[in-house]
């Protein structure tokens, strides 16, 4: 198993996938999953870009297989950027591309802001930027603190793999990937996260960003998506018409194809 030692409570785990042309210097993605998740829930992305970029998927600290902390640990933003920073020194890679979902998009934004010379393009899916002030993460952590992680991940399933528009075995293998994280982990991370605002550190990210989001969701809650692009100035904000739920992980191929095309407009 590939593993990074970035300091003395951390050994973080990561995928390596590289089919591009030997004989070629290829372009590096980095692909940052969301809270109580692990680079597994990227598996549908990985064959849609491998064959042309070097793809790095990474287990965050506390999740997956990398280490986790024990209770206590002073979660922050900067903490799992600087982790991120540590795991790209480890690898050699310079500038990459990076995507990350859900909170994993909130840790990539943090990332551009702390370290913009290390990126080349900054794409976030379904991510927020403003935690204060919204009640649900608090009601969340008490969910998982009541019944476990399990029974939060189901209840509130619906928000990521809408019932009747995926795969019920998607759903079940969704939840069960989820379902793997640490208790003490997703009530701390919660509760963390429920007090943060980037808001004042977006118009600060300088990095060509692409903020990608479901057509449901974005009628959901148009502020997150909208806010984000209006406080980053070199955003661009698309989202897919027809799609539901968390759509990088529904509508891989589509969120793919807007990344394409995102990327390919800045060379």
């Amino acid at each position: 198993m590939p593993k990074v030692r970035i300091d003395n409570t951390l050994e973080m785990y990561y995928e390596d996938h590289d089919f591009t042309d030997p004989w070629r210097t290829a372009e590096t993605v980095v692909l940052h999953h969301g809270n109580a998740k692990n680079c597994e829930l990227w598996y549908a992305w990985v064959p849609l870009l491998a064959r042309q970029y070097r793809v790095v998927r990474l287990d965050a600290r506390g999740f997956g297989q990398s280490t986790v902390p024990p209770p206590g640990y002073p979660w922050s933003l900067g903490g799992f950027a600087e982790d991120l920073k540590k795991l790209l020194d480890a690898l050699g890679l310079d500038r990459v591309h990076l995507i990350g979902e859900t909170v994993g998009g909130t840790i990539s934004l943090q990332f551009a802001y702390q370290y913009p010379e290390r990126l080349k393009s900054l794409t976030v899916c379904t991510s927020p930027y403003k935690f204060r002030g919204d009640s649900s993460y608090i009601q969340n952590r008490d969910l998982v603190a009541r019944e476990g992680v399990d029974a939060w991940v189901r209840k509130t399933s619906h928000q990521r793999i809408n019932p009747g528009q995926s795969d019920p075995q998607h759903m079940e293998w969704y939840a069960q990937q989820m379902s793997r994280t640490a208790k003490h982990v997703v009530v701390e991370t919660l509760t963390y996260l429920s007090g943060q605002d980037l808001s004042n550190i977006l118009p600060q990210i300088s990095v060509p960003t692409l903020v990608l989001v479901s057509e449901d969701g974005h009628k959901r809650s148009p502020d997150r998506a909208e806010g984000m692009r209006r406080l980053i100035p070199n955003s661009k904000l698309v989202v897919l018409p027809g799609t539901s739920g968390y759509v990088q992980h529904s509508f891989p191929e589509r969120c793919v194809a807007a990344w394409r095309e995102f990327v390919g407009g800045l060379n």
